[in-house]
């Protein structure tokens, strides 16, 4: 077969590039982030395992998105179910003009949750904070700009976060999907392949034999060959020239990635009228006289006085 990929030049770095395999129900996406993954963690002091893992839940945000057709976002939570646990919760979100965030609390006010920290340099490692197999809580939330939000329980079959999304996304849309992703703590990287079912067309070709029968088990056999390091380095479409520069490939426009963050003083003062009119006064005064409002995400600051106060309930 013949090489069909569209040789792109794309200067960022910071994308998420869109394939599918002519003629026939295959499809993916191979995203690729580095200056919008340095932005999330430079917000905080993070050791080393849990960069890593941010970097993949970007990196899924990112892929599974791009399988729905909303305006929205997408985002991946963890939980942990033990107070033991170092890793309290970490989430990664993206919309669908590819803005990405993430954040997460970690156990790190004893010098012995410091140095194990220290001890830990993976992905799976942080992944396996939340609890043995089958513990902790990992959940998808998808949030249309219209219509109902919607909330994903994950199986916690697996022991990393890629084998937990593919199983899920097997089990919920009935849809085989291969699922890598990796991060060196500085770039990151994934790839999301799918078996579609069958369009109309396609089911022609099965029944007059034309349509390749051994395509998903010959992908599969093909993407089970990507390296970490690959998919942290290279560009997304060298990444799939590497793989299936063999089978019929069309590559779409790419889209860009970047951080982006959706707090706004409207939304800080929508939690201080929550606390009431008198505790955010009390709040105010136990602080100088102002209540300062930050963001975890992107460190933001949203400074509101006592007058400031008075005016939100006014």
């Amino acid at each position: 077969m013949t090489n069909q990929m569209t040789n792109q030049v794309i200067s960022q770095t910071d994308l998420r590039q869109r394939f599918y395999f002519d003629n026939s129900p295959v499809r993916g996406d191979a995203v690729h982030l580095t200056r919008s993954f340095a932005h999330v963690i430079a917000q905080k002091d993070y050791p080393e395992a849990i960069k890593q893992l941010l970097g993949e839940m970007l990196t899924a945000a990112s892929l599974l998105i791009g399988t729905l057709k909303i305006n929205g976002r997408l985002s991946v939570q963890l939980q942990s179910s033990d107070e033991s646990s170092l890793l309290n919760w970490a989430m990664a979100e993206c919309d669908h003009n590819g803005q990405v965030r993430g954040l997460a609390k970690w156990k790190q006010e004893t010098d012995e949750q410091q140095a194990a920290w220290q001890q830990k340099k993976t992905a799976n490692e942080a992944f396996a904070e939340l609890g043995d197999v089958g513990k902790g809580v990992l959940f998808i939330n998808i949030q249309p700009e219209k219509g109902e939000a919607y909330q994903g329980i994950v199986e916690r079959g697996y022991d990393n976060l890629a084998d937990c999304l593919a199983h899920y996304q097997l089990q919920s849309a009935q849809i085989p999907t291969l699922i890598s992703l990796a991060c060196n703590g500085l770039q990151a990287g994934g790839l999301l392949v799918q078996l579609l079912p069958l369009s109309e067309e396609e089911k022609l070709l099965a029944e007059h034999g034309d349509a390749d029968e051994d395509l998903w088990s010959r992908l599969s056999a093909l993407t089970s060959t990507i390296k970490a390091d690959e998919l942290t380095q290279l560009d997304p479409n060298e990444v799939l020239y590497r793989l299936y520069n063999e089978e019929k490939v069309v590559t779409p426009e790419a889209t860009q990635l970047s951080f982006g963050c959706t707090c706004s003083k409207e939304k800080s003062a929508s939690a201080i009228r929550q606390l009431g009119k008198e505790q955010a006064l009390a709040v105010a005064e136990e602080h100088g006289g102002k209540i300062e409002m930050d963001c975890g995400f992107c460190g933001a600051l949203y400074p509101f006085d006592e007058s400031d106060i008075a005016a939100l309930f006014a």
